[in-house]
């Protein structure tokens, strides 16, 4: 097994090398061990992130204990819940590429042999897993916990309940004080955003996956539990390096059908569907929309979690956690469970070294009993979307909505709208040039559909749009619209009072204009300037491609 630090520490020519590291405490006993570097996304933007930090110092511990040599190093993160509404919503997916392009960097540079990653929010969690499956060395992950949720009269409360209730305010059904209460009461704490959107999706991936602990994902960020998951996860990470088991092992296809599996049983975020989609592409497996959809047709949704649903990552946690549901799975032969994972073992071994028990509960439904006979991360295509859109049915009553376009050519100009009272039922919000290029950065629409949320429209208009949603968006909006607008997808030929059907049940989405009309617009249609023309928004914007492989970005586009 090749030790790459040796190539950093040993030998006469690397006395000056040691000389620096000796500068930071390090004896000639520690540059005798391995190298672990301990990355966390750890700053004040979020508290998704704030205590990152602190955990890193017990994972450092942990690796300490297990016979290494650990190297913290941060990196971004940007908060999503800050981001949202407008032009920085667009560096959140770049922040994806970013985390994982400086992990590898840092990684290569100073010649780690292994790797321990530590995130909160959103993009950090694929932005770290993404750069284990590319420099595949052996590598943990582990989150950073989700934040409990705020109790207001008796009521559970996540972030997503304060963009609703801007909503009910502008609409006039919400007194300003009421606001305030809700905003004053919904994050009482450090931790990502409660019920199952985006980072606690990803979370939960990451052990089905098998690329973290298992029981890690749920814990909240708060509970000395966390801190113990982190020691566990470093001392775990310098075992890995002794078996040399590397990422690439461990992702297999199989690995990836039971992320999918999951996404769908815990109805997770349609982000989920992009990031699987970009971690995929970085150990070269062949991953697409079909897949997604021949395991969503086979995997029932079991776990009633917000915002479709009733209940928080807290919740599941206090039954169980993951490994609660993995089991639910695994006895119907739903996941593959002989994958192996980061312990070294495959994770029917790992089950049967957990005493998880069935309690009295209503969180995760029995596979004869679930909440939908097939899961919920649903892919559509059709003339509005011929590479594919998708959409989140969690919670979600209709099963095909036709009504008349109402365009926008930016998210604000749709927000906007909705805040004067001029979206109506039956209308279809079309909100594009808001892709992977257009953006750039493909913004999530929460402040948007929160709002209608809010104005009691949720489930008497639909939207479409070829940018994101957050995992706390609900009711039926569809995303990840490819070919997006910026290079000529049919979205760009939209006009208002176009009828558009979408139909779950046929996995379609479909703009009724007569295929003469289409080519007599698109002869008029011209692409728009760019929104920037130099930094990182320009770079990502030439070398980005579509959403429906993972929005990734390539030299070789």
């Amino acid at each position: 097994m090749e030790i790459s630090s040796r190539n950093v520490v040993v030998g006469t020519a690397r006395a000056p090398h040691r000389a620096m590291y000796k500068a930071m405490g390090l004896t000639d006993s520690d540059l005798e061990k391995s190298f672990v570097g301990v990355c966390h996304t750890g700053n004040e933007a979020t508290p998704c992130n704030i205590h990152l930090p602190k955990l890193a110092l017990h994972a450092k511990q942990g690796v300490s204990d297990g016979g290494a040599t650990p190297r913290e190093f941060s990196t971004i993160a940007v908060s999503d819940g800050i981001a949202m509404g407008h032009e920085g919503m667009k560096s959140s997916l770049i922040s994806r590429e970013v985390i994982a392009d400086s992990i590898e960097l840092m990684v290569r540079a100073h010649q780690y042999d292994a790797l321990v990653g530590i995130a909160g929010c959103d993009k950090s969690l694929p932005g770290t897993m993404m750069a284990m499956a590319r420099l595949n060395l052996p590598s943990i992950f582990v989150y950073g916990g989700t934040i409990m949720p705020g109790i207001l009269n008796g009521k559970e409360l996540t972030v997503v309940d304060v963009y609703e209730a801007v909503g009910a305010y502008d609409a006039g059904t919400l007194s300003l004080e009421d606001l305030k209460n809700i905003e004053n009461t919904a994050c009482p704490s450090a931790g990502s955003c409660g019920g199952m959107f985006t980072a606690n999706t990803m979370a939960s991936i990451s052990e089905a996956i098998g690329l973290a602990l298992p029981g890690s994902a749920s814990p909240p960020a708060e509970d000395s539990r966390r801190e113990k998951i982190v020691y566990d996860t470093g001392k775990a990470c310098v075992e890995l390096l002794k078996l040399n088991i590397k990422p690439k092992d461990i992702l297999t296809f199989e690995a990836f059908e039971n992320a999918i599996t999951m996404l769908n049983a815990v109805g997770g975020s349609t982000n989920g569907i992009l990031h699987l989609l970009a971690l995929s592409n970085e150990v070269g497996i062949k991953l697409t929309y079909d897949d997604f959809e021949r395991i969503r047709k086979k995997t029932p949704h079991l776990a009633d979690m917000k915002p479709g649903g009733n209940y928080v990552m807290n919740s599941l946690d206090k039954i169980g956690g993951i490994p609660f549901v993995l089991k639910k799975l695994a006895e119907r032969n739903l996941i593959h469970d002989n994958c192996i994972t980061v312990t070294g073992k495959t994770i029917k071994q790992n089950l049967e070294s957990m005493n998880i028990q069935e309690p009295i509960q209503q969180i995760v439904r029995s596979v004869d009993n679930p909440l939908h006979t097939v899961g919920t991360a649903v892919i559509l295509k059709g003339s509005l979307a011929p590479d594919g859109a998708v959409i989140k049915t969690a919670g979600v009553e209709m099963t095909k909505f036709t009504g008349r376009a109402i365009v926008f050519d930016r998210e604000e100009y749709a927000f906007d709208a909705v805040a004067r009272g001029e979206i109506e039922e039956g209308d279809v919000v079309v909100i594009r040039y808001e892709g992977p290029k257009g953006g750039p950065g493909m913004r999530e629409m929460l402040a948007t559909t929160a709002a209608l949320v809010g104005q009691g429209l949720g489930k008497k208009v639909a939207m479409v749009t070829d940018g994101r949603f957050s995992g706390g968006t609900r009711g039926f909006m569809v995303g990840h619209v490819a070919p997006e607008a910026y290079v000529g997808g049919p979205i760009a030929l939209v006009k208002n009072d176009d009828k558009i059907t979408i139909d779950i049940e046929t996995n379609t989405i479909d703009l009724h204009v007569s295929t003469t009309e289409l080519e007599s617009r698109r002869k008029e249609w011209k692409a728009p300037k760019p929104n920037y023309t130099t930094g990182a928004l320009a770079k990502y914007a030439t070398l980005v491609g579509s959403a429906a492989q993972g929005a990734v970005t390539s030299a070789n586009l």
